[in-house]
């Protein structure tokens, strides 16, 4: 797709979306991990569906929307379900990052000198970007930045997969805007 197209694509007049859209295939790949495994989204997709989660520790809007996923892992992350955080930064600093947010989930590294690879297979233009992927490979939920309805609609897709009713992301004396841009 030709930069011009990708930079007139737009939801709602409001942020510009990634090259993978919800509907669309995500492209396969393999990255190590922090804790020394390999992840490989074919094999991943094997056990269920995969959330997907780019990010760059200096993000703020990253920093801001990993506690979030963090809760969404908590409630949802077992039983098949995969959620991988894919950083672009070096293994020290994506240590540092985990930790500082309280994430639990995987972490694995698309570096710069890999040429990001993963990312530039995505079509990222800014993190953090989240992925739903279904085990069919197809995309589910395509959230650019923090979007607080997107990730309502990952929970939800999740806790409809294990037949249970949702449970509120967002906690009520929590002031959490509708969307954070990326």
């Amino acid at each position: 797709m030709g930069i011009l197209r990708r930079l007139t694509r737009w939801v709602g007049a409001e942020r510009l979306m990634t090259n993978i859209n919800a509907g669309n295939v995500a492209p396969d790949f393999k990255l190590k991990g922090l804790d020394g495994k390999e992840y490989a989204l074919g094999e991943l997709l094997e056990r269920g569906p995969v959330i997907a989660a780019f990010y760059k520790i200096s993000c703020p809007v990253c920093q801001f929307t990993f506690p979030f996923l963090e809760r969404l892992h908590k409630r949802y992350g077992s039983d098949g379900v995969t959620f991988l955080g894919i950083s672009q930064d070096d293994a020290r600093d994506t240590k540092e990052f985990a930790k500082k947010f309280g994430t639990t989930f995987p972490m694995a590294l698309d570096e710069k000198a890999g040429g990001y690879a993963v990312s530039n297979a995505y079509g990222l233009t800014s993190v953090p970007t989240i992925f739903l992927i279904e085990p069919d490979g197809n995309v589910k939920v395509s959230c650019m930045g923090f979007d607080k309805k997107d990730l309502e609609a990952i929970g939800a897709a999740l806790a409809e997969r294990k037949k249970i009713a949702p449970a509120a992301l967002f906690r009520a004396d929590e002031s959490v805007p509708a969307h954070k841009p990326g």
